[in-house]
Parts: structure tokens; sequence; C-alpha cells
């Protein structure tokens, strides 16, 4: 089913863009930008939700059950999504609106899921740490060695205890390459980080101009299926108006083939008398 499919599709939609909010937020970027678009997402689901309801109603009377079958067997999973993915939205999490969450319903999609859920925001990120800018002090000296332990405390602090890898299996991460490090080699790498995360952040857009595209593309879908569902009432009232005139031209013909019998035995009634009244003269 056509309806199915589409709304299939829009709940994956949907939960990538929950995913991306989610991701942003860890970033600490503006999240709420996503809110109006998610929210006439949730729209959207629920009008289709409504209208497939309905939809297998008039399958049903018009006698094609296993269409409307599908339908029914089809629309409690849907319905459990939509009240997952709204708890979701307004912040009511559990273990089931995560899971609903994460797990696409179409296998195809599962590299993009995996990549909205295994984003984190950088452990050496200066962004991320609101106290950063207050708290962080530089040293100047010509002599690295000299205040190692001081340093290490710092970068600590800075990186945590975790190091950042783009392989978790290579050993040599970030915190590494700063061990040794003179002043100005360690804003070097301080910078090299930031120019990372400007890159991460750049993907981000992109991935989010991506959802905003797919987005438009299911509401052209959503307005072509009413504009097709539109046409298809129109041929059934025209056909319906045909159907009518031809009852009533039946009806009519019936009408008149009764009057014509009427007719017919009081002409044959009336040449019956004639003839009596003729022999018995």
């Amino acid at each position: 089913m056509s309806n199915l499919n589409q709304l299939y599709l829009l709940a994956d939609h949907i939960k990538l863009s929950l995913l991306e909010r989610q991701r942003a937020q860890s970033l600490n970027l503006d999240a709420d930008t996503q809110d109006g678009h998610i929210s006439r997402s949730l729209d959207q689901f629920k009008d289709g939700l409504e209208f497939l309801d309905s939809e297998a109603k008039r399958l049903r009377t018009a006698g094609d059950e296993s269409a409307a079958q599908n339908i029914t067997d089809s629309l409690p999973a849907l319905q459990k999504q939509f009240s997952d993915l709204t708890s979701q939205f307004h912040g009511f999490s559990n273990p089931s609106t995560s899971s609903t969450t994460t797990s696409p319903n179409d296998p195809l999609l599962s590299p993009d899921f995996a990549a909205a859920q295994s984003t984190k925001p950088l452990k050496g990120s200066l962004r991320g740490l609101p106290g950063a800018a207050s708290n962080k002090t530089v040293r100047f000296t010509d002599s690295p060695g000299a205040s190692r332990g001081a340093e290490d405390l710092e970068a600590a602090a800075l990186f945590g205890e975790g190091r950042y890898r783009d392989d978790p299996v290579d050993t040599a991460g970030y915190r590494d390459q700063a061990e040794g490090l003179d002043n100005q080699q360690l804003h070097a790498y301080h910078s090299q980080i930031m120019r990372d995360q400007d890159d991460h952040l750049d993907r981000l857009g992109e991935s989010i101009g991506r959802q905003r595209e797919l987005s438009m593309q299911i509401g052209d879908e959503l307005d072509s299926h009413v504009a097709m569902l539109d046409e298809v009432d129109e041929v059934v009232d025209r056909h319906q108006g045909r159907l009518d005139r031809a009852r009533r031209s039946l009806g009519k013909v019936a009408r008149d083939a009764g009057e014509s019998k009427q007719m017919i035995a009081i002409i044959v009634l009336i040449i019956i008398l004639v003839l009596l009244i003729a022999i018995l003269k």
C-alpha cells in the first residue's frame, strides 16, 4: 500500500530528526530550530493515521477485505510509533520510546541511524566546556619539561580521562600527540581540534539540510496523493450520477411497460364485449 509506505517513511524521517536534535543538544547547539519542523511532521503523521483508518473502513464497505485487513494489521504498530515519537519530542523519554526512535522501519536507512547515534561531542572541545574560557591559562616558557606535571593536570581537565581517536583501536590519539609539545605546538594542536569541530558541525549542517529536503519531498508526495484522491472522488461522483440516471430510466421503462399491459387488457376486453353483443343479437 502506497499510503502505508509513505507513513513508514515519514516515521523514519521524524526519528532521524529527533536523533539530529539530540546530537545538536549534545554539542551545545541551538536545537529548538528543529522543533517546528518536527511538530509539523508529527501533525502529518497523525493526519495520515486518521486517513488510513477511514480508508480501511471504506475498503471494508466496498468489499475489498484484503486491502482493509492489510491496513488494519499495520495501524497498531504505526500508532505506537506515533505515540512514542510524540513522547520523545516532548521530553518524556523511556526505554520504549528510545527503542522506537533508534529503530528504522526501512533497513536501508540503518547506516543513517547509526551515523546519527554514533557522533559524540569531542572530549577535547573547548566549546563543550562552559567554564573553559574563564578557567584556562596559558603558560609561555622556553623549558616545556619544567612544568610538565601542571600541564598534565591542565590537559586532563581540558580533554578528560578518555582520549579521542578517529579509530578506537588506534593507540595514537590526540592526547598522545599533545605529550611533549611546547606552548606553540600545543596552541596549534588546539587549533586543529577547533578545525575538526568546525568540519563536524559542517557535516551536521549538511545532514540537517538533507533532512529538510527529505521533509519537503514527503510533503510533495502527500500533496500529490491528496490530489489523486480528489480526482478519484470526482470520478466516483460522476459514475454515481450516471448510475442514478440509469436507475431512473429503468424505472420509467418499467412503469411504461406496466401501463401498456393495462391498455392492452382493456382493448381485449372491449373487443370481447363487442363480439358478445354481436353474437347475442
